[in-house]
C-alpha cells in the first residue's frame, strides 16, 4: 500500500481527483464514492475510487443472488491486492425474490447488475491518498493525466407521461388505497433525452457541486455510467449492525432564511408527511426482522429532520443485529427493493407500480454501493441520479414520490419537480435542442 499526503503531491485533493477520474475513465470500470464530508447519522460513503475490474460479476438471470453472494466468497479468499466489489442491484431483481414480471419500456438497458473487484483502490481520508493496487506507478501516472475539459451536450429532458396522465394515475392508486388494496405506493415517472457529447466526469462535477450529497457517487460499466447525488442509504453492515435509513417528507428550501426555517419545521410538524415516514418504518423494521436476532430491532431516530442543498428531508434511522447464519448478500436480500421507494404492502404495490408506471425503472431506486469484505457494506439508494448509455446516446432520470389516501395529485406532481431541481439544472447547463423526428 502506497500513502502519500496531498500537500507533497504539489496539488490540492481536488486536481488530484480530478486527474484521478479522468484515468479512471480511461478503463472499462470504476466506481467513485464520495460523502462530500456531509455530517450524517452513521456517516455517508467512505471516500474511495475503484478502478479496473480484476474480475466481473459473471450472473444468469433468476440466480443474481447466488451469484453473488459465491463471487464475495470468492473474492474474500483469493490472493487479489484487495477484497471489495462495487456495483449496482437493479430495481427489477424483485423479480427473483417475488413472482413479479416487468414488461415495459426500457430506454436505457442497463443490466439487472453489475458488480466488479476492482484492480486499483484509491481511499481519500482527509489529506491523506492510500493506494491499494499490485500496479507499480499509479502515483505517477494520474499525476501525468491532462484534464479533459469538453463539456457534455444533452437534449431537453421529455416526460415520459404528460401532467393530465400523471394526475389521473395519483388519482386511481387513491383510489386502490380507498379499496383496502394497499397503503401507501411509491409513483414514479421517467424524464429522458439524447446525448450528443459525453463527458460523465463533467457531469458528475456539476451535478455534485450542485447538490452535494453523502451517498454521492459515479459509476461506468463499459458503455453505462451512473451519475448520482443520493441522500439515501438503504442499508449499511458495520460487523453484525445494520444500519438502514429511510427517507420519506419533502420541503424545497428557501433562500430567505425565516422561510427555510418555516419550511423545514412545517416538514417537521405535518401529520400526512409522519403517516408515510412511519409507514416505511414500519415496514423496514418488518424487513430487517427477517434477517435479525430477536429483539434486536431498533428505531434510533424517528422523523429527523435533515438539510440538503435542494431539499429538507425527514430520516428515520432502524437497526437491528444479524443472526449468526445469516451472510451479507442474505440480509440485502430479504429487504430488496427498498420500502422507501415501494411502499406497502410491499408485493401488492410493486405490482401497482408496474401497472401505472409506463416505464421500466432498471437502476433507478435500486441501489449502489460497495462491499469491503464479507463484513461490511455500504449502499445507496439511486435517486436523484442521471443514467447514461453512451453506445446509443440516450440518457433518462426517474423521480416520484409516496402516494397516500390524503395526497393531493398537483402536490405530488410539484414535489416530483422538487426532486428533480439539481438534475434539471444539470442538463439546463448542458443543453442542445432535440433532435427532429426520426433523426
Amino acid at each position: 500500500m502506497t500513502i502519500v499526503d496531498f500537500p507533497y503531491l504539489g496539488i490540492s485533493r481536488d486536481e488530484f481527483i480530478l486527474k484521478a477520474l479522468n484515468w479512471a475513465n480511461e478503463h472499462s470500470h470504476f466506481a467513485y464514492f464520495n460523502n462530500n464530508q456531509v455530517n450524517y447519522p452513521h456517516e455517508g460513503f467512505h471516500h474511495v475510487l475503484a478502478i479496473g475490474a480484476h474480475s466481473k460479476l459473471a450472473s444468469t438471470e433468476g440466480s443474481i443472488f447466488n451469484d453473488l453472494r459465491t463471487f464475495l466468497e470468492g473474492i474474500t479468499t483469493s490472493d487479489t491486492s484487495n477484497d471489495w466489489l462495487v456495483g449496482y442491484l437493479g430495481y427489477d431483481l424483485k423479480n427473483e425474490i417475488e413472482k413479479l414480471t416487468s414488461t415495459n419500456v426500457d430506454r436505457l438497458g442497463f443490466p439487472q447488475t453489475q458488480f466488479f473487484n476492482p484492480t486499483h483502490l484509491l481511499h481519500f481520508r482527509g489529506n491523506h491518498l492510500e493506494i491499494e493496487s499490485k500496479q507499480e506507478g499509479i502515483l505517477e501516472t494520474i499525476l501525468d493525466i491532462q484534464v479533459t475539459l469538453i463539456e457534455s451536450e444533452l437534449t431537453e429532458p421529455k416526460p415520459s407521461v404528460s401532467k393530465d396522465q400523471y394526475l389521473s394515475n395519483v388519482d386511481r392508486l387513491r383510489q386502490h388505497i380507498e379499496e383496502g388494496d394497499c397503503y401507501e405506493v411509491n409513483y414514479c415517472q421517467e424524464f429522458h433525452g439524447d446525448v450528443h457529447r459525453l463527458n460523465p466526469i463533467g457531469l458528475y462535477h456539476s451535478l455534485n457541486a450542485i447538490s452535494p450529497n453523502p451517498f454521492s457517487c459515479l459509476q461506468k460499466f463499459g458503455e453505462h455510467y451512473i451519475i448520482s447525488a443520493s441522500p439515501e442509504r438503504f442499508m449499511k453492515k458495520e460487523g453484525q449492525t445494520i444500519i438502514s435509513q429511510p427517507i420519506k417528507g419533502t420541503r424545497p428550501r428557501s433562500n430567505n432564511s425565516n422561510e427555510d426555517i418555516r419550511l423545514k419545521t412545517d416538514l417537521r410538524n405535518d401529520p400526512k408527511e409522519q403517516a408515510e415516514n412511519m409507514m416505511i418504518v414500519d415496514l423496514v423494521r418488518n424487513d430487517l426482522a427477517r434477517t435479525a436476532k430477536t429483539g434486536s430491532v431498533k428505531v434510533e431516530e424517528i422523523f429527523g429532520i435533515y438539510s440538503f442543498p435542494q431539499v429538507h428531508q425527514m430520516i428515520s434511522t432502524i437497526t437491528s443485529e444479524i443472526r449468526d447464519d445469516i451472510d451479507a448478500v442474505e440480509v440485502i436480500e430479504k429487504a430488496f427493493p427498498m420500502g422507501s421507494m415501494t411502499g406497502a404492502p410491499k408485493v401488492k404495490v410493486m405490482e401497482l407500480i408496474e401497472k401505472y408506471e409506463n416505464t421500466k425503472r432498471g437502476p433507478f431506486s435500486g441501489a449502489a454501493g460497495y462491499f469491503d469484505g464479507s463484513e461490511s457494506f455500504d449502499f445507496n439508494v439511486l435517486i436523484r441520479s442521471l443514467f447514461i448509455n453512451q453506445e446509443t446516446g440516450k440518457y433518462a432520470f426517474q423521480v416520484g414520490g409516496a402516494i397516500t389516501y390524503d395526497s393531493i395529485p398537483e402536490k405530488e406532481y410539484e414535489e416530483c419537480l422538487v426532486k428533480a431541481k439539481a438534475i434539471f439544472a444539470l442538463i439546463e447547463k448542458q443543453r442542445v435542442p432535440s433532435s427532429p423526428v426520426g433523426v
